[in-house]
This record gives C-alpha cells, sequence and structure tokens, in this order.
C-alpha cells in the first residue's frame, strides 16, 4: 500500500504518526513546499526571536527515520488525475498513490485594496518566508501596520512588540480575536496590548494605501477617513485554501475549499482531506484531530470526527491564557448563559436547552477539564444541582460500596 501526503503542517505529520500505528509495512510518501517541519502557531516567537527555527519543530528529531517516510521536500503538487491514482508534480513529475491525503493547508488573501498592487512593501503572515522577510522589517521601518486582528494577527502584532517599531492594529470586525471572544474577554487583550504601545482600530477597513514613487507605501487611509502612517504593511485579515491545483480534478469543492466528511474521505474514496484545506476550522487542534481521523480511515479503519469538539482553541498572549470552545457569543435569548467574572478570572458557559454549546475560560483555565467532562457526557446543565462553576472532579466520580467508581453527576 502507498500513502502519500501533501504537506508537511499539523494534519499532514500527525497523520502519518496515525499510519503507522495501523500500518507498519506500507509505503509513505510526503511531498511539501516547506523544507523543514514547523510549527505556524508559534511563528511570532521566530519573529520575535524566542525561539529558533529548530525549537519550532512539533516533530520527533528522526520524524523520517522513526516512521519511514520518504519526504519529497520543496515539491509542489501542480495536479491531480483521481482516475488513475496519480499526483502531479512541478516539473511534470508523476506520483501514484493508493491513498492519498490532501493536507495542503491555506496561503493569504491580498484583498483588493486601492494602490496595493502599486507597493512592495506588503506581505501576509503565513510560512516561514514570510517570518524570514519580517524579520528585517525593523531595520528599514518605524510604523507597521497589521490587518486583521485574529489569531494570525495577533501573533504579528506580538511578535513585533519589543523590536523598536510602533505596531497598529485594524480590523472591521467589533473587537480583535472576534471568533473565538466575546467582547469580554477581548477588552482584556485589549487593554493589554494598548499598555504595550498597539494602537488598535475596530469596525473600520483599510479604503487605500498612498504610495511614494519608490512603490513604498507611506499612509494608509481606513473607511472612516483615519489616516496612519505606514512603513510596512502586514495582511492577516484573510486566508484561501490551497486548492488551486485541483481544479481540474474532479473533486468537489466548495466556495471555502476541499470537501470532505468526518471521515475525512472527499467525492473520490480514495483520496482523503484534512485541516485548512477545507476552509471551515482553520485552528491547530482540529487539523491534528482531521489528519488522524483520515489516516485510520485511509488504513481501513472506521473512525469519524464526531467525538471532537472541532472549535476549541487555546492561546496565551501577554501572559494571559484563554480558552474558546463552540459559540462563545450566543445568536438569540434561547439560550442561557453562566458567567464568573472576578479578580482577573473570567469564566462563561454558554447553553441551549441543557447542552453546553460553548464555553470561554480566562486567566485560569484549571476548570477546562470539569468543562470537557461536561461536554464529552452531554451533562444537562439545568440539572446541575450546585453552583456551575463550583464542580469539581470529585462531582463526577464516586466510589461505590465495592471500591468501583462511578459516574453520579
Amino acid at each position: 500500500m502507498r500513502y502519500v501526503i501533501i504537506g508537511s503542517s499539523a494534519a499532514g505529520i500527525n497523520a502519518i504518526r496515525e499510519l503507522r500505528k495501523y500500518d507498519r509495512e506500507g509505503e509513505i510518501v510526503l511531498v511539501s513546499k516547506d523544507q523543514v517541519i514547523y510549527s505556524r502557531c508559534i511563528l511570532h516567537q521566530y519573529l520575535s526571536g524566542e525561539r529558533t527555527l529548530e525549537r519550532l519543530n512539533f516533530a520527533e528529531p528522526d520524524f523520517e527515520i522513526l516512521y519511514r517516510v520518504n519526504w519529497m521536500k520543496g515539491r509542489e503538487a501542480v495536479g491531480l488525475r483521481p482516475g488513475d491514482h496519480t499526483l502531479i508534480l512541478d516539473g511534470n513529475e508523476e506520483l501514484t498513490y493508493d491513498k492519498l491525503l490532501i493536507a495542503t493547508g491555506s496561503h493569504t488573501f491580498i484583498p483588493p485594496i486601492k494602490g496595493l498592487s502599486e507597493a512592495d512593501n506588503y506581505i501576509g503572515f503565513r510560512n516561514i518566508d514570510d517570518i524570514e522577510v519580517l524579520k528585517k522589517v525593523p531595520e528599514q521601518a518605524e510604523h507597521i501596520v497589521v490587518l486583521g486582528s485574529g489569531l494570525i494577527g495577533i501573533d504579528c502584532a506580538a511578535g513585533f512588540l519589543h523590536m523598536g517599531v510602533k505596531v497598529t492594529l485594524v480590523d472591521f470586525a467589533g473587537w480583535l480575536l472576534n471568533k473565538q471572544l466575546d467582547e469580554r474577554a477581548a477588552k482584556t487583550y485589549i487593554d493589554a496590548f494598548r499598555a504595550q504601545g498597539v494602537d488598535q482600530y475596530y469596525g473600520v477597513g483599510v479604503n487605500e494605501v498612498h504610495v511614494d514613487g519608490n512603490r513604498k507605501i507611506y499612509e494608509i487611509v481606513l473607511s472612516d477617513g483615519t489616516v496612519l502612517p505606514c512603513d510596512f504593511f502586514v495582511v492577516t485579515a484573510g486566508v484561501r485554501s490551497n486548492v488551486e491545483f485541483l481544479k481540474d480534478s474532479g473533486l468537489e469543492l466548495s466556495k471555502f475549499g476541499l470537501v470532505y466528511d468526518e471521515c475525512g474521505r472527499t467525492s473520490d474514496p480514495d483520496v482523503f482531506g484534512a485541516g485548512d484545506v477545507s476552509g471551515l476550522s482553520p485552528i491547530w487542534p482540529a487539523a491534528v484531530k482531521e489528519g488522524m481521523v483520515a489516516a485510520a480511515n485511509m488504513a481501513g479503519h472506521n473512525k469519524k470526527m464526531t467525538d471532537f469538539f472541532a472549535s476549541k482553541s487555546t492561546m496565551s498572549f501577554l501572559g494571559i491564557h484563554t480558552m474558546s470552545i463552540g459559540i462563545v457569543t450566543p445568536p438569540d435569548e434561547s439560550y442561557r448563559v453562566d458567567v464568573y467574572d472576578k479578580e482577573g478570572v473570567y469564566k462563561k458557559v454558554v447553553s441551549k436547552d441543557g447542552v453546553i454549546t460553548g464555553a470561554l475560560l480566562q486567566g485560569d483555565l484549571a476548570y477546562g477539564g470539569v468543562l470537557q467532562q461536561m461536554i464529552a457526557r452531554k451533562i444537562d446543565v439545568t440539572r446541575v444541582k450546585k453552583p456551575l462553576f463550583e464542580i469539581d472532579y470529585s462531582d463526577f466520580f464516586h466510589e461505590k460500596a465495592n471500591l468501583e467508581f462511578a459516574y453520579e453527576l
């Protein structure tokens, strides 16, 4: 059996680990544009100098040998013929497979901002090549404007904090980390970044950039008319799935990216997908789990994503730790909201008809274990007899007379 994996990030690497659990003899071929394995979640620490390139690596030092992987480094998939199980690589090289996993991730989307196409002092924030450019930016720039305050935008801003430059965040959303946090939790980070000298503009977009005769942006005009000085512009506001090479493959694609089911299977039974390439859940834990589930099914074992709360993310910026799960801002009044907010600790649980649909923990993540028990066991929170945030592990397991442990909450 020949397994071909495209992509060496969270989904692809964890898929390889999982494949070797089920198939110790099959051939595994890894195709990636990257020459090294690195975590995109901590690229800001490479930018700031907190980590070396080696310390971004989340795989074992002897990964290729340990998992017996033929890694085709610096190679790009440019086409796919599922009918004859053939992947086309750059240089028109053909690579056959029995099972294929597409974990090609995504790339920065550069919006059509007036004047931007005339400039050359802007970039995305997505891979090692981007960071290598950005590490040199403080040598010639004083004012850096970051478009987008999602996880990538905040990563970028955090990476520049102690590099002697002025950083400004701009986002059309009402507050930073809008997909992960509610307004209350976001304010903690907004205040902390402001204290670090980061100016922030929310609820506005970028209408235009002004460019000088040397193709350099020197100021940015926001949608409310505000003009910001800018020596370098970083775009993190949007991403697009890397599915361009699939346009003539016949595989089902949505407006977001590659379509695959809860087993990771695409419209072709021998082709699987995982991670950012779907365009639906661009967070590390989801990519890891999807890669593992896809790998199990590639090896003939039926696994599904249904046991996983896909929208969970944990973050830490400026020493402030936060966990976000599911829907944290109720869309209507049919949801119940329980809140604890004291002494720098914020906890919030959102539920509907007794079922938890989302939660936030900030400042103290110790409650996360109890919260995950309630989610996993589908606890009806309307029937919990004590205050929700006073539950601990002793409420879940009790010792019977025969010394067995039983769940009784």
